[in-house]
């Protein structure tokens, strides 16, 4: 599927890219706030640049792992996975804290999965992205409601483990799925915006490039 294809089966669906505030009560999330609308295009001329620094990035020490922000025994991995399930999630066990099989369709390349263990929740923007651009000057508290955003649903998605291992820690600039491109393009800008995240120079031009090329769309986004 091509850029445009990709961006026009969001259309017929009637989906607006929206990031709401997350759903953890974290310090570094904000108040109820209105959103910000704008066009992909736009959005992606606003992205503040500045160069990337990752000096010093490590993942487990500044973004932690996955939370259960709610306390029902789910991390947020069990969580996306339950919101993405194409159908009712069956569990390991009575408790239900761990998903083990359902139904889901990968944004990347649009193929059905059955079993959990055959797909990985990946960060749009990954964490040493984000460290780069803007991170490594956050709080902890910031970083780890970050890492476990649930607030917006293209913050974090369940994908194939090929894929996601093929873009690891790359932006547009060096990796885009092949399926869906323009959605993708959508939810990297929309975290981008919503976290105040910065893009070098090499980013905002693919990014730029990426969003003419796909047909005009609205975003709504509330800042975190």
């Amino acid at each position: 599927m091509n850029i445009k294809s990709g961006f026009l089966a969001l259309l017929a669906a009637g989906l607006l890219v929206t990031a709401a505030a997350p759903a953890s009560a974290a310090p570094a999330a904000a108040s109820a706030a209105s959103a910000d609308v704008t066009t992909l295009q736009e959005a992606a001329r606003a992205l503040p640049a500045a160069a990337e620094d990752n000096l010093g990035f490590d993942r487990d020490r500044y973004f932690g792992h996955w939370v259960d922000a709610d306390g029902d025994c789910q991390d947020t991995r069990a969580e996306v996975l339950v919101q993405e399930s194409k159908g009712s999630p069956n569990y390991t066990s009575a408790r239900r804290c761990t998903v083990a099989n359902s139904r889901w369709v990968t944004g990347f390349d649009n193929r059905t999965h059955k079993s959990a263990t055959t797909v990985q929740i990946d960060h749009t923007v990954p964490a040493h992205e984000a460290w780069g651009s803007g991170a490594r000057s956050w709080t902890q508290d910031r970083r780890i409601a970050f890492y476990n955003d649930l607030g917006y649903p293209g913050s974090l998605n369940a994908q194939p483990g090929t894929l996601t291992k093929a873009k690891q820690t790359s932006g547009p600039e060096g990796w885009v799925p092949p399926s869906n491109r323009c959605t993708y393009i959508a939810q990297w800008i929309t975290v981008k915006t919503r976290w105040g995240l910065t893009v070098d120079s090499t980013e905002k031009a693919a990014l730029v490039r990426y969003a003419d090329a796909c047909p005009p769309s609205r975003l709504s986004i509330i800042k975190i």
